[in-house]
């Protein structure tokens, strides 16, 4: 028996040993292997970057950031969890697919020069981000609402501009925020008021303005707003700030009124008992309880009992929050144990087309917008189902009108003050009686079934809190007497369709400069849709009629929310709708009756040909191969000759040969069949700004270098340079 057991234990070790060593290969494979989104980040982020010889180990293609150790890349496992790569000298672009990084905590690319906006969507569960520095310009993006994560902000010296947005409502973390030296506007954001870990802000030389009131309960020790536009009197509760340099303001001086009301902080948040830690070497002994220290000295035979008794206690209080916090990690770890959408496939030709789905929205909702309301009225109204009854309050933030007052302004809705018509009624001009020009729509009841008609002031209550400067504001409305009239402002200029298709001199004013800007507004618009307003408002009928000019030929989109009052159904669409959006709608909708974001997209990207070829969508007159504007233009994009060709005439041929053919690139991007291979608009919004600030620098050098610019040939010299 002795003897049979010896091989049988020496096998077993054996097997153990191989086991253990498969173990061991099998684990360090899987610490050397990047996971794929990851590499598949930093590659395109390597490229944006043109690819610069300082970063040692990068590649735009393939490569193991975590097994060759890329510079600057740190990994735990298989995942990047850091990036610093500051003060190398990189120019370039942030790229489209940061947001692949899921596990990145850190992010350093500042003391650079790279340019372009802050990319729509940056790692989700950033830490500490750092792009302090650089030539970055636009605005800080929404997106950043969702990273409640952020412990470290600094995007300090850069050309950031516009307002500060209201985003930071889940940042209760964010304990160091640097917006100085750009070029900010407007008041500091409400949202400031929740910063309630906030130890550090610096918001000098910029243009903000307004008082400092929202900041009054924060835990700050560092506080510059130097150099600024504020105004009113520094409240008394900032002054006390140990490290607040306020100069170059237009504070007020004398006696300061009563503080402002705010919502004082939650309990143990206040100034004086903040979460910061501690100097080094620094004992705060304020905290502890002074009848702690005097027990101390009573050295009675009592004292082990009570220690051993609380100490009980303590032990047993420790075991219940432990089974807490465990119970409530499992939840997190189920929560984020749910499935996500994956990575996009890439086909041949379409790899450099590969953008990733969205994998979060902003938290931004349409309701946080915050419009002045003309007036506030609440509807109720009841909605049952099987039997049952609940009551929906939605606040309308527009101005009700009377049908007599509209009738008035509209001359009873003459002939004469028709402007439009569109798939749920027409348009006409009103003259108000305070002076102001306005568009009435007057929406056709036969177009809405009964429940529609039910969710007309819902429909009306979303529509007025969308705002963005080039959507079409939606001032009033009209629910009286059966009849449904909604008040927009009044764009003077005609639409982009009929600037675009009638042979008259307006269509002159439409330079190529003047069509790229049209497509960056609209893009824009988009963008705020899509992207910013939660849940998302797809238009449904986006084309050139419903793009609408004003004076300096910027773009307003009108009709924006107005989807839910189409027909019941997908397929309910009327002969005169189908006739005038056919040309615009994404081929999924023409099969299954399936329209999504994506479908904007595609219909941007029909709009984006008709402003290149200044031909129609559809167009009957014109031979067979080229009366479907998409059908004939797609395959020739590419072809530098055939795009030449394809240019709408009236632009006499003045046009930069380069631009046009990045235009046209976009447009590809966007007509693609296939949904998910089309970008998200924010990456549209990006490429056409890029395009645009090309556009400019060439300009630039072209007036230093000769003063002056000649038509035609010093023209084509100029195209040919972008």
């Amino acid at each position: 028996m002795e003897r049979g057991a010896a091989p049988s234990s020496s096998a077993f070790f054996i097997e153990l040993a191989l086991i253990a060593a498969v173990i061991f290969y099998l684990s360090a494979s899987v610490d050397a292997t990047t996971d794929p989104n990851d590499a598949q980040g930093l590659q395109v982020l390597y490229t944006s970057l043109n690819s610069p010889p300082q970063l040692t180990g990068w590649k735009s293609t393939g490569g193991d950031p975590c097994g060759e150790s890329w510079k600057g890349i740190a990994c735990q496992g298989s995942s990047v969890v850091s990036i610093q790569i500051p003060g190398l000298g990189l120019s370039g672009t942030m790229g489209y697919l940061l947001n692949n990084l899921a596990s990145l905590k850190t992010l350093d690319m500042s003391d650079n020069n790279i340019h372009d906006s802050i990319p729509y969507q940056l790692p989700p569960n950033l830490t500490s981000l750092n792009l302090a520095a650089n030539n970055l310009s636009g605005n800080i993006p929404y997106s950043m609402s969702l990273m409640g994560s952020l412990n470290y902000v600094n995007i300090s010296r850069n050309v950031l501009s516009q307002a500060v947005g209201d985003m930071f409502v889940n940042h209760s973390a964010l304990a160091t925020l640097d917006l100085s030296y750009n070029n900010f506007t407007g008041d500091l954001p409400p949202s400031f008021a929740s910063l309630m870990n906030l130890s550090t802000l610096r918001v000098q030389s910029n243009q903000l303005t307004g008082s400092l009131n929202v900041l009054v309960g924060l835990p700050l020790t560092n506080l510059n707003v130097a150099n600024n536009h504020f105004s009113g009197w520094i409240p008394q509760d900032l002054i006390s700030i140990p490290n607040f340099v306020y100069d170059g303001n237009a504070f007020a001086n004398g006696p300061a009124p009563p503080p402002p009301p705010y919502t004082s902080p939650p309990p143990g948040r206040s100034r004086n008992n903040s979460r910061q830690a501690p100097p080094a070497g620094h004992t705060p002994e304020s905290n502890v309880p002074s009848k702690s220290v005097s027990r101390s000295k009573n050295g009675s035979k009592v004292g082990p009992i009570i220690g051993i008794v609380l100490g009980s206690s303590f032990a047993v209080l420790l075991f219940l929050v432990a089974l807490v916090f465990c119970l409530r990690r499992g939840n997190k770890k189920e929560i984020a144990a749910r499935p996500s959408t994956g990575s996009l496939p890439i086909s041949g030709h379409k790899v450099n087309m590969e953008i990733q789905e969205e994998r979060s929205k902003p938290t931004v909702t349409v309701s946080d917008l915050k419009p002045p309301p003309a007036e506030s009225v609440t509807v109720e109204r009841l909605q049952g189902k099987n039997g049952s009854l609940k009551r929906v309050k939605s606040p309308i933030t527009a101005t009700s009108y009377t049908v007599a007052a509209l009738q008035t302004a509209t001359n009873s809705f003459s002939q004469e003050n028709l402007v439009g018509e569109g798939s749920l009624g027409r348009v006409y001009r009103a003259d108000l009686p305070n002076g102001k020009i306005m568009a009435i729509k007057k929406v056709d009841n036969a177009a809405l079934s009964l429940q529609e008609e039910d969710n007309f002031l819902e429909a009306v209550s979303n529509m007025s809190r969308l705002r963005h400067p080039n959507i079409v504001a939606l001032a009033g409305y009209c629910a009286e007497h059966g009849q449904r009239l909604l008040v927009h402002d009044y764009i003077g200029n005609g639409s982009l369709h009929d600037m675009l298709h009638f042979a008259d001199e307006r269509s002159k004013m439409l330079t190529w400069n003047a069509r790229v800007r049209v497509a960056l507004g609209t893009a824009r618009a988009l963008e705020y849709l899509h992207e910013v307003c939660l849940p998302s408002v797809v238009h449904r009928n986006l084309k050139s009629a419903n793009i609408l000019l004003d004076e300096e030929l910027n773009p307003h989109l009108s009709d924006c929310g107005l989807a839910t009052l189409g027909p019941n159904t997908e397929r309910q669409v009327s002969s005169t709708q189908m006739i005038g959006s056919f040309g615009y709608s994404a081929p999924e909708f023409a099969l299954s009756g399936i329209y999504t974001v994506k479908s904007d997209v595609y219909s941007f990207g029909v709009v984006m040909l008709e402003l290149l070829t200044g031909r129609k969508p559809l167009d009957s007159s014109r031979m067979r191969s080229e009366q479907s504007l998409v059908r004939w233009a797609t395959p020739q994009l590419h072809d530098i000759d055939a795009l030449a060709k394809m240019v709408d005439p009236t632009l006499n041929g003045m046009y930069p040969a380069k631009s046009l053919s990045r235009f046209a690139d976009i447009i590809a991007l966007c007509v693609q069949p296939e949904p998910e291979f089309r970008p998200p608009m924010s990456e549209v919004v990006q490429a056409l700004v890029r395009l645009m600030q090309r556009a400019s620098i060439v300009k630039r050098r072209s007036s230093e270098e000769s003063g002056f610019m000649f038509k035609g040939a010093a023209d084509h010299e100029a195209s040919d340079m972008l």
